[in-house]
Protein backbone atom coordinates (compact mmCIF):
# COMPACT_ATOMS: atom_id res chain seq x y z
CA UNK A 1 0.00 0.00 0.00
CA UNK A 2 1.38 3.38 -0.74
CA UNK A 3 2.10 5.74 1.84
CA UNK A 4 -1.39 8.28 2.24
CA UNK A 5 -0.59 11.95 0.88
CA UNK A 6 -0.01 14.96 2.85
CA UNK A 7 -3.27 16.05 4.54
CA UNK A 8 -4.80 19.10 2.87
CA UNK A 9 -7.53 19.76 5.90
CA UNK A 10 -7.36 19.22 9.37
CA UNK A 11 -10.99 19.03 9.63
CA UNK A 12 -14.22 18.33 7.46
CA UNK A 13 -17.66 19.42 7.75
CA UNK A 14 -20.22 17.84 6.29
CA UNK A 15 -23.79 19.25 5.43
CA UNK A 16 -26.41 16.83 3.47
CA UNK A 17 -29.69 18.08 2.04
CA UNK A 18 -32.12 15.38 1.63
CA UNK A 19 -33.19 15.44 -1.75
CA UNK A 20 -32.27 18.91 -3.15
CA UNK A 21 -32.42 19.18 -6.65
CA UNK A 22 -29.27 21.21 -8.67
CA UNK A 23 -31.73 23.29 -10.06
CA UNK A 24 -32.63 24.35 -6.68
CA UNK A 25 -29.58 26.00 -5.40
CA UNK A 26 -29.89 29.65 -6.11
CA UNK A 27 -28.72 33.17 -4.60
CA UNK A 28 -32.42 33.06 -3.80
CA UNK A 29 -33.31 30.07 -2.25
CA UNK A 30 -29.89 28.93 -0.82
CA UNK A 31 -27.67 31.55 -0.80
CA UNK A 32 -25.37 30.00 1.95
CA UNK A 33 -24.84 27.20 -0.58
CA UNK A 34 -24.01 29.82 -3.10
CA UNK A 35 -21.53 31.33 -1.05
CA UNK A 36 -19.66 28.02 -0.50
CA UNK A 37 -20.30 27.38 -4.16
CA UNK A 38 -18.05 30.49 -4.81
CA UNK A 39 -15.25 29.62 -3.00
CA UNK A 40 -15.20 26.16 -3.99
CA UNK A 41 -16.22 23.32 -6.64
CA UNK A 42 -18.88 22.41 -7.64
CA UNK A 43 -19.54 18.89 -9.32
CA UNK A 44 -22.12 19.93 -11.61
CA UNK A 45 -22.89 16.00 -12.74
CA UNK A 46 -22.35 14.33 -9.59
CA UNK A 47 -25.06 11.28 -9.68
CA UNK A 48 -26.77 8.99 -7.02
CA UNK A 49 -27.22 5.40 -7.11
CA UNK A 50 -29.58 2.94 -7.93
CA UNK A 51 -32.07 2.59 -6.23
CA UNK A 52 -31.82 6.28 -5.64
CA UNK A 53 -33.58 6.37 -2.68
CA UNK A 54 -32.31 7.73 0.81
CA UNK A 55 -31.01 4.75 3.01
CA UNK A 56 -29.38 3.16 -0.01
CA UNK A 57 -27.80 6.39 -1.01
CA UNK A 58 -26.71 7.41 3.14
CA UNK A 59 -25.14 3.65 2.97
CA UNK A 60 -23.42 4.37 -0.29
CA UNK A 61 -22.10 7.90 0.86
CA UNK A 62 -20.81 5.82 3.95
CA UNK A 63 -19.44 2.63 2.25
CA UNK A 64 -17.59 4.83 -0.92
CA UNK A 65 -19.25 2.57 -2.80
CA UNK A 66 -23.00 1.37 -4.43
CA UNK A 67 -25.19 -1.27 -3.20
CA UNK A 68 -23.50 -4.09 -5.15
CA UNK A 69 -20.65 -3.80 -2.45
CA UNK A 70 -22.83 -2.34 0.76
CA UNK A 71 -25.53 -4.79 0.47
CA UNK A 72 -28.43 -2.25 1.77
CA UNK A 73 -30.38 -2.67 -1.76
CA UNK A 74 -33.57 -0.98 -0.56
CA UNK A 75 -35.78 1.53 1.16
CA UNK A 76 -37.54 -1.62 2.65
CA UNK A 77 -36.48 -5.22 1.24
CA UNK A 78 -37.49 -8.91 1.93
CA UNK A 79 -33.88 -9.87 4.08
CA UNK A 80 -35.34 -13.92 4.38
CA UNK A 81 -32.29 -14.81 6.58
CA UNK A 82 -32.53 -11.87 9.29
CA UNK A 83 -36.32 -10.81 9.26
CA UNK A 84 -38.24 -13.88 7.22
CA UNK A 85 -41.68 -12.67 8.81
CA UNK A 86 -42.10 -9.25 6.86
CA UNK A 87 -39.92 -6.53 4.60
CA UNK A 88 -37.02 -5.52 6.12
CA UNK A 89 -38.11 -1.21 6.65
CA UNK A 90 -34.77 0.29 7.27
CA UNK A 91 -35.76 3.04 9.09
CA UNK A 92 -37.01 0.75 11.43
CA UNK A 93 -34.31 1.01 14.45
CA UNK A 94 -36.08 -2.58 15.62
CA UNK A 95 -35.30 -3.83 12.81
CA UNK A 96 -31.91 -2.71 12.11
CA UNK A 97 -30.94 -4.19 15.34
CA UNK A 98 -32.27 -7.62 14.59
CA UNK A 99 -30.46 -7.53 11.13
CA UNK A 100 -26.99 -6.40 12.60
CA UNK A 101 -27.16 -9.23 15.26
CA UNK A 102 -27.79 -11.86 12.26
CA UNK A 103 -24.52 -10.06 10.58
CA UNK A 104 -22.22 -9.57 13.78
CA UNK A 105 -22.61 -5.90 12.92
CA UNK A 106 -21.89 -6.08 9.71
CA UNK A 107 -24.87 -5.21 8.08
CA UNK A 108 -23.23 -2.89 6.02
CA UNK A 109 -21.01 -5.13 4.52
CA UNK A 110 -18.21 -2.66 3.30
CA UNK A 111 -16.01 -0.45 5.91
CA UNK A 112 -17.39 3.02 5.97
CA UNK A 113 -15.26 6.05 6.68
CA UNK A 114 -16.12 6.18 9.33
CA UNK A 115 -14.76 2.79 9.74
CA UNK A 116 -11.45 4.27 8.44
CA UNK A 117 -11.05 7.30 10.59
CA UNK A 118 -11.76 5.12 13.83
CA UNK A 119 -8.88 2.92 13.14
CA UNK A 120 -7.03 6.30 12.52
CA UNK A 121 -7.88 7.62 15.89
CA UNK A 122 -9.59 10.24 14.31
CA UNK A 123 -13.63 11.43 16.00
CA UNK A 124 -16.65 11.64 14.09
CA UNK A 125 -19.65 13.14 14.91
CA UNK A 126 -22.94 13.13 13.24
CA UNK A 127 -26.26 15.24 13.44
CA UNK A 128 -29.06 13.61 12.13
CA UNK A 129 -32.45 14.77 11.53
CA UNK A 130 -33.83 12.05 9.15
CA UNK A 131 -34.95 8.63 9.73
CA UNK A 132 -33.34 6.45 12.57
CA UNK A 133 -32.16 4.31 9.60
CA UNK A 134 -30.29 7.23 7.72
CA UNK A 135 -28.84 8.09 11.21
CA UNK A 136 -27.51 4.49 11.74
CA UNK A 137 -26.36 3.99 7.86
CA UNK A 138 -24.14 7.38 8.16
CA UNK A 139 -21.38 5.52 10.10
CA UNK A 140 -23.33 2.34 11.03
CA UNK A 141 -20.86 0.90 14.16
CA UNK A 142 -20.80 4.38 15.67
CA UNK A 143 -20.58 3.03 19.16
CA UNK A 144 -17.77 0.46 18.36
CA UNK A 145 -15.62 3.02 16.52
CA UNK A 146 -15.84 5.92 19.66
CA UNK A 147 -17.88 8.18 17.81
CA UNK A 148 -21.17 10.34 18.21
CA UNK A 149 -24.33 10.24 16.53
CA UNK A 150 -27.47 12.55 17.48
CA UNK A 151 -30.85 11.35 16.05
CA UNK A 152 -33.89 13.91 16.21
CA UNK A 153 -35.79 10.64 16.55
CA UNK A 154 -34.68 10.42 20.30
CA UNK A 155 -32.45 8.30 22.60
CA UNK A 156 -33.63 5.20 21.15
CA UNK A 157 -33.03 5.73 17.47
CA UNK A 158 -28.90 6.42 17.68
CA UNK A 159 -26.55 4.09 19.20
CA UNK A 160 -24.55 6.81 21.16
CA UNK A 161 -28.26 8.05 23.26
CA UNK A 162 -25.82 10.16 25.46
CA UNK A 163 -25.69 12.54 22.24
CA UNK A 164 -29.31 13.25 22.33
CA UNK A 165 -28.95 13.46 26.32
CA UNK A 166 -26.03 16.21 26.04
CA UNK A 167 -28.05 18.04 23.46
CA UNK A 168 -31.66 18.45 25.24
CA UNK A 169 -29.65 19.45 28.28
CA UNK A 170 -27.92 22.10 26.43
CA UNK A 171 -31.06 22.91 24.10
CA UNK A 172 -34.08 21.71 25.70
CA UNK A 173 -36.12 18.75 24.48
CA UNK A 174 -36.69 17.61 21.08
CA UNK A 175 -38.99 20.07 18.83
CA UNK A 176 -42.12 18.65 17.96
CA UNK A 177 -42.57 17.10 14.47
CA UNK A 178 -44.37 19.67 11.97
CA UNK A 179 -44.13 20.54 8.06
CA UNK A 180 -41.88 21.61 7.18
CA UNK A 181 -39.68 20.36 9.46
CA UNK A 182 -38.42 24.28 10.88
CA UNK A 183 -37.86 23.56 14.22
CA UNK A 184 -35.89 20.33 13.66
CA UNK A 185 -34.10 22.18 11.06
CA UNK A 186 -33.21 24.91 13.51
CA UNK A 187 -32.82 22.31 16.61
CA UNK A 188 -30.03 20.43 14.26
CA UNK A 189 -28.27 23.86 13.35
CA UNK A 190 -27.73 24.75 16.83
CA UNK A 191 -26.73 21.31 18.23
CA UNK A 192 -23.93 21.59 15.77
CA UNK A 193 -22.51 24.82 16.19
CA UNK A 194 -22.97 24.48 20.11
CA UNK A 195 -22.32 21.33 20.96
CA UNK A 196 -20.38 19.01 17.87
CA UNK A 197 -17.90 22.08 16.49
CA UNK A 198 -16.61 23.55 19.75
CA UNK A 199 -15.66 20.12 20.24
CA UNK A 200 -13.25 19.99 16.94
CA UNK A 201 -14.08 16.60 15.42
CA UNK A 202 -11.88 15.22 12.79
CA UNK A 203 -15.48 15.15 10.89
CA UNK A 204 -18.51 16.81 11.58
CA UNK A 205 -21.68 16.28 9.55
CA UNK A 206 -25.02 17.07 9.50
CA UNK A 207 -28.04 15.67 8.03
CA UNK A 208 -31.20 18.06 7.04
CA UNK A 209 -34.24 16.23 6.41
CA UNK A 210 -35.33 19.12 3.94
CA UNK A 211 -36.44 20.13 1.17
CA UNK A 212 -37.12 15.96 0.86
CA UNK A 213 -39.97 15.24 3.33
CA UNK A 214 -42.04 18.38 2.14
CA UNK A 215 -41.12 17.83 -1.49
CA UNK A 216 -43.06 14.62 -0.95
CA UNK A 217 -46.27 15.97 0.78
CA UNK A 218 -46.58 19.05 -0.06
CA UNK A 219 -45.13 19.19 -3.66
CA UNK A 220 -41.47 20.11 -5.00
CA UNK A 221 -42.57 24.06 -5.68
CA UNK A 222 -44.85 24.23 -2.56
CA UNK A 223 -44.59 27.45 -0.46
CA UNK A 224 -44.04 25.31 2.10
CA UNK A 225 -41.18 22.88 0.38
CA UNK A 226 -39.52 26.68 -0.21
CA UNK A 227 -39.85 27.65 3.24
CA UNK A 228 -38.11 24.32 4.37
CA UNK A 229 -35.20 24.46 2.27
CA UNK A 230 -34.85 28.12 3.05
CA UNK A 231 -34.41 27.21 6.82
CA UNK A 232 -31.81 24.41 5.91
CA UNK A 233 -29.59 26.59 4.43
CA UNK A 234 -29.79 29.24 6.81
CA UNK A 235 -28.66 26.59 9.61
CA UNK A 236 -26.05 25.88 7.01
CA UNK A 237 -25.12 29.86 7.00
CA UNK A 238 -24.82 29.25 10.70
CA UNK A 239 -22.19 26.55 10.62
CA UNK A 240 -20.22 28.03 7.78
CA UNK A 241 -20.35 31.47 10.17
CA UNK A 242 -18.85 29.09 13.02
CA UNK A 243 -15.66 28.05 10.30
CA UNK A 244 -15.23 31.21 9.29
CA UNK A 245 -14.61 32.38 12.77
CA UNK A 246 -12.25 29.85 13.15
CA UNK A 247 -8.42 31.09 13.43
CA UNK A 248 -7.83 27.63 11.70
CA UNK A 249 -10.58 27.87 9.11
CA UNK A 250 -8.34 27.51 6.23
CA UNK A 251 -7.75 23.95 7.12
CA UNK A 252 -11.29 23.08 7.72
CA UNK A 253 -12.99 21.64 4.43
CA UNK A 254 -16.51 21.82 4.23
CA UNK A 255 -18.65 19.73 2.03
CA UNK A 256 -22.22 20.73 0.79
CA UNK A 257 -24.11 17.18 -0.69
CA UNK A 258 -27.75 15.74 -1.62
CA UNK A 259 -28.08 12.18 -1.35
CA UNK A 260 -30.34 11.95 -4.49
CA UNK A 261 -33.01 14.25 -6.53
CA UNK A 262 -36.66 14.07 -6.82
CA UNK A 263 -39.41 14.27 -9.39
CA UNK A 264 -42.92 14.99 -9.03
CA UNK A 265 -45.60 11.84 -9.23
CA UNK A 266 -48.22 12.39 -12.19
CA UNK A 267 -49.97 8.94 -11.99
CA UNK A 268 -50.30 6.33 -9.60
CA UNK A 269 -50.26 2.74 -11.23
CA UNK A 270 -52.19 0.14 -9.02
CA UNK A 271 -49.26 -2.11 -11.00
CA UNK A 272 -49.44 -4.98 -7.52
CA UNK A 273 -52.98 -5.43 -8.17
CA UNK A 274 -52.93 -5.57 -12.13
CA UNK A 275 -50.37 -8.44 -11.45
CA UNK A 276 -52.97 -10.57 -8.59
CA UNK A 277 -55.70 -10.31 -10.96
CA UNK A 278 -53.21 -11.27 -14.08
CA UNK A 279 -52.85 -14.51 -11.56
CA UNK A 280 -49.92 -13.59 -10.18
CA UNK A 281 -49.33 -15.00 -6.25
CA UNK A 282 -47.99 -11.93 -5.07
CA UNK A 283 -48.14 -9.63 -2.02
CA UNK A 284 -46.59 -5.86 -1.72
CA UNK A 285 -47.74 -5.59 1.98
CA UNK A 286 -45.10 -5.19 4.66
CA UNK A 287 -45.94 -8.44 6.58
CA UNK A 288 -44.90 -12.00 4.23
CA UNK A 289 -48.59 -13.39 4.54
CA UNK A 290 -47.85 -16.86 2.40
CA UNK A 291 -47.70 -15.05 -0.79
CA UNK A 292 -45.14 -16.96 -3.32
CA UNK A 293 -44.00 -13.69 -4.51
CA UNK A 294 -42.78 -10.50 -2.57
CA UNK A 295 -42.25 -6.92 -4.03
CA UNK A 296 -41.96 -3.62 -2.74
CA UNK A 297 -42.78 -0.32 -4.78
CA UNK A 298 -42.97 3.52 -5.24
CA UNK A 299 -41.29 4.69 -8.76
CA UNK A 300 -39.19 1.68 -8.50
CA UNK A 301 -39.18 -1.68 -6.67
CA UNK A 302 -38.30 -5.37 -6.26
CA UNK A 303 -39.64 -8.52 -6.84
CA UNK A 304 -38.11 -11.76 -4.91
CA UNK A 305 -39.15 -15.62 -5.35
CA UNK A 306 -40.28 -16.32 -1.94
CA UNK A 307 -41.08 -20.06 -2.95
CA UNK A 308 -42.07 -21.91 -5.97
CA UNK A 309 -40.06 -22.24 -8.95
CA UNK A 310 -37.97 -19.16 -10.84
CA UNK A 311 -40.06 -20.18 -13.92
CA UNK A 312 -42.97 -18.37 -12.35
CA UNK A 313 -40.18 -15.53 -12.25
CA UNK A 314 -39.82 -15.36 -15.78
CA UNK A 315 -43.30 -14.79 -16.38
CA UNK A 316 -43.68 -12.12 -13.93
CA UNK A 317 -40.38 -10.20 -15.77
CA UNK A 318 -42.35 -11.10 -19.22
CA UNK A 319 -45.49 -9.36 -18.03
CA UNK A 320 -44.09 -6.70 -16.44
CA UNK A 321 -42.45 -6.09 -19.98
CA UNK A 322 -45.48 -5.64 -21.72
CA UNK A 323 -47.28 -3.77 -18.59
CA UNK A 324 -47.49 0.51 -20.57
CA UNK A 325 -46.08 1.79 -17.21
CA UNK A 326 -42.84 0.08 -17.02
CA UNK A 327 -39.65 1.38 -18.00
CA UNK A 328 -37.34 -0.78 -16.97
CA UNK A 329 -37.00 -4.39 -15.99
CA UNK A 330 -33.52 -5.80 -14.56
CA UNK A 331 -32.83 -9.19 -13.63
CA UNK A 332 -29.26 -11.23 -12.05
CA UNK A 333 -26.70 -10.38 -13.96
CA UNK A 334 -25.80 -12.47 -17.27
CA UNK A 335 -22.47 -10.95 -18.60
CA UNK A 336 -22.77 -7.84 -17.42
CA UNK A 337 -25.22 -6.03 -18.99
CA UNK A 338 -28.13 -7.98 -19.76
CA UNK A 339 -29.69 -9.68 -17.15
CA UNK A 340 -30.39 -13.93 -16.75
CA UNK A 341 -33.64 -13.30 -18.39
CA UNK A 342 -34.04 -12.28 -21.86
CA UNK A 343 -34.88 -8.77 -22.25
CA UNK A 344 -33.68 -7.34 -18.96
CA UNK A 345 -31.03 -5.24 -18.28
CA UNK A 346 -28.20 -6.57 -15.40
CA UNK A 347 -28.71 -5.85 -11.81
CA UNK A 348 -24.83 -5.83 -12.08
CA UNK A 349 -24.62 -3.01 -14.59
CA UNK A 350 -26.56 -0.91 -12.37
CA UNK A 351 -24.33 -1.49 -9.42
CA UNK A 352 -26.59 -2.98 -7.40
CA UNK A 353 -26.41 -6.96 -7.88
CA UNK A 354 -25.23 -7.63 -4.10
CA UNK A 355 -23.80 -11.78 -4.55
CA UNK A 356 -25.95 -12.25 -1.32
CA UNK A 357 -29.34 -9.73 -0.90
CA UNK A 358 -29.91 -8.85 -4.79
CA UNK A 359 -33.59 -9.57 -6.06
CA UNK A 360 -34.49 -11.79 -8.79
CA UNK A 361 -36.14 -8.53 -10.44
CA UNK A 362 -36.28 -5.02 -10.45
CA UNK A 363 -38.29 -2.38 -12.25
CA UNK A 364 -38.54 1.73 -12.95
CA UNK A 365 -42.08 3.03 -14.11
CA UNK A 366 -41.70 5.26 -16.55
CA UNK A 367 -41.13 8.90 -16.12
CA UNK A 368 -40.26 12.30 -18.15
CA UNK A 369 -39.04 15.24 -18.60
CA UNK A 370 -42.33 16.79 -18.85
CA UNK A 371 -42.96 19.78 -16.46
CA UNK A 372 -45.27 19.47 -13.70
CA UNK A 373 -47.41 21.91 -11.88
CA UNK A 374 -44.66 24.47 -10.63
CA UNK A 375 -43.51 24.22 -14.08
CA UNK A 376 -40.01 21.76 -13.35
CA UNK A 377 -38.86 19.37 -15.15
CA UNK A 378 -39.44 15.55 -14.46
CA UNK A 379 -42.64 13.54 -14.04
CA UNK A 380 -43.22 9.79 -13.25
CA UNK A 381 -45.47 7.07 -12.07
CA UNK A 382 -46.03 5.26 -9.04
CA UNK A 383 -47.43 2.72 -7.03
CA UNK A 384 -50.25 3.33 -4.13
CA UNK A 385 -48.65 4.78 -0.88
CA UNK A 386 -48.55 7.31 1.28
CA UNK A 387 -47.26 10.48 -1.01
CA UNK A 388 -50.18 11.96 -2.74
CA UNK A 389 -50.92 12.07 -6.40
CA UNK A 390 -48.32 15.61 -7.40
CA UNK A 391 -45.87 15.04 -4.33
CA UNK A 392 -42.67 13.91 -5.07
CA UNK A 393 -40.88 10.93 -5.55
CA UNK A 394 -37.54 9.44 -5.80
CA UNK A 395 -36.41 6.15 -6.86
CA UNK A 396 -35.72 5.61 -10.54
CA UNK A 397 -33.07 6.34 -12.64
CA UNK A 398 -34.87 10.21 -14.15
CA UNK A 399 -32.06 12.84 -14.48
CA UNK A 400 -33.37 14.81 -11.96
CA UNK A 401 -33.79 11.96 -9.28
CA UNK A 402 -30.05 11.10 -10.04
CA UNK A 403 -28.46 14.55 -10.41
CA UNK A 404 -26.98 15.57 -6.96
CA UNK A 405 -25.56 18.52 -5.35
CA UNK A 406 -21.63 18.12 -4.55
CA UNK A 407 -19.57 21.26 -3.68
CA UNK A 408 -16.14 20.59 -2.10
CA UNK A 409 -15.28 24.14 -0.93
CA UNK A 410 -11.97 25.58 0.38
CA UNK A 411 -11.22 28.29 2.43
CA UNK A 412 -8.62 29.59 0.90
CA UNK A 413 -10.19 28.76 -2.98
CA UNK A 414 -12.34 30.49 -5.62
CA UNK A 415 -15.20 29.28 -7.12
CA UNK A 416 -15.21 26.78 -10.06
CA UNK A 417 -17.63 24.19 -11.72
CA UNK A 418 -16.40 20.75 -13.00
CA UNK A 419 -18.44 18.82 -15.10
CA UNK A 420 -16.14 15.26 -14.06
CA UNK A 421 -17.98 12.52 -13.22
CA UNK A 422 -18.96 12.38 -9.62
CA UNK A 423 -21.09 10.88 -7.19
CA UNK A 424 -22.27 10.52 -3.71
CA UNK A 425 -19.82 7.65 -3.53
CA UNK A 426 -16.86 9.88 -3.90
CA UNK A 427 -17.69 11.94 -0.43
CA UNK A 428 -16.14 9.36 1.77
CA UNK A 429 -12.76 9.06 -0.41
CA UNK A 430 -12.61 12.45 -0.55
CA UNK A 431 -13.07 12.83 3.20
CA UNK A 432 -10.73 10.11 4.00
CA UNK A 433 -8.29 12.02 1.23
CA UNK A 434 -8.02 15.57 2.85
CA UNK A 435 -7.26 14.24 5.79
CA UNK A 436 -4.54 12.30 4.33
CA UNK A 437 -5.93 8.82 4.91
CA UNK A 438 -6.23 6.35 2.53
CA UNK A 439 -9.90 4.74 1.44
CA UNK A 440 -11.13 1.24 2.53
CA UNK A 441 -10.13 -1.40 0.07
CA UNK A 442 -14.14 -1.94 -0.66
CA UNK A 443 -14.55 1.30 -1.85
CA UNK A 444 -14.51 2.47 -5.24
CA UNK A 445 -14.77 6.15 -4.80
CA UNK A 446 -12.61 8.36 -5.43
CA UNK A 447 -10.99 11.70 -3.92
CA UNK A 448 -12.48 14.44 -5.89
CA UNK A 449 -9.88 17.00 -4.44
CA UNK A 450 -6.71 15.36 -6.98
CA UNK A 451 -7.57 14.68 -11.10
CA UNK A 452 -8.90 12.04 -12.24
CA UNK A 453 -6.59 9.48 -13.91
CA UNK A 454 -8.83 9.12 -16.85
CA UNK A 455 -11.16 10.88 -19.32
CA UNK A 456 -14.83 10.04 -18.52
CA UNK A 457 -16.32 7.34 -21.02
CA UNK A 458 -20.19 7.67 -22.16
CA UNK A 459 -22.06 4.55 -22.96
CA UNK A 460 -25.39 3.29 -24.19
CA UNK A 461 -26.60 -0.08 -23.15
CA UNK A 462 -29.74 -1.57 -24.69
CA UNK A 463 -31.23 -5.00 -23.71
CA UNK A 464 -35.14 -6.07 -24.81
CA UNK A 465 -38.21 -8.64 -25.50
CA UNK A 466 -40.53 -8.21 -28.12
CA UNK A 467 -41.69 -4.10 -28.51
CA UNK A 468 -40.16 -4.02 -25.35
CA UNK A 469 -36.70 -2.20 -25.70
CA UNK A 470 -34.64 -0.16 -22.68
CA UNK A 471 -31.74 1.65 -22.18
CA UNK A 472 -29.20 2.86 -20.00
CA UNK A 473 -27.02 5.65 -20.23
CA UNK A 474 -23.54 5.48 -18.10
CA UNK A 475 -20.49 7.20 -17.83
CA UNK A 476 -17.36 5.49 -16.49
CA UNK A 477 -14.22 6.49 -15.50
CA UNK A 478 -11.32 5.97 -12.84
CA UNK A 479 -13.13 2.51 -12.37
CA UNK A 480 -16.56 4.34 -11.25
CA UNK A 481 -19.60 3.85 -13.35
CA UNK A 482 -22.74 6.51 -12.65
CA UNK A 483 -25.49 5.90 -14.35
CA UNK A 484 -26.53 9.44 -16.29
CA UNK A 485 -30.49 8.14 -17.07
CA UNK A 486 -32.25 5.63 -19.20
CA UNK A 487 -35.18 5.35 -21.66
CA UNK A 488 -36.70 3.18 -24.38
Amino acid sequence: MTRPDQPSADRVVIAVFDGLRPDFVTPKLTPNIMRLAARGTWFRRARSVFPSVTRVATSSIAAGAPPIVHGIVGNAFYHREAIPERMFDTSDAGLIRRAEAHHDGRLLAADSFGDVLARAGKRMAVVHTGSAGSAHFINPRARANGHWTFSMHGAGATQTPEAVEAAIARLGPLPERELPRLQELAYGGRVMTELVLPTRPDVALIWFNEPDTTFHYRGLGSPEAMAGLREADRAFGAILDWVEAQPDAERIAVIAASDHGQISTGTVEPLFEAAQQAGFDLSAEKTINGAAIVATGGMSGEIRLREGEHAEIERVAAWLMEHPAIGHVFSRDRNGVEGEIAGTLSLGLMNTGHAERQPELMFILKSTLDADQYGLPGLGAMTPGDVPLGGGMHGGINPHELNTVLILGDAGGHGGVSQEPAGIIDIGPTVLGLLGLQPAATMMGRNLAVPPREEGRELRHSAGSGAFVQHVDVVEQDGRRFILGGGQ
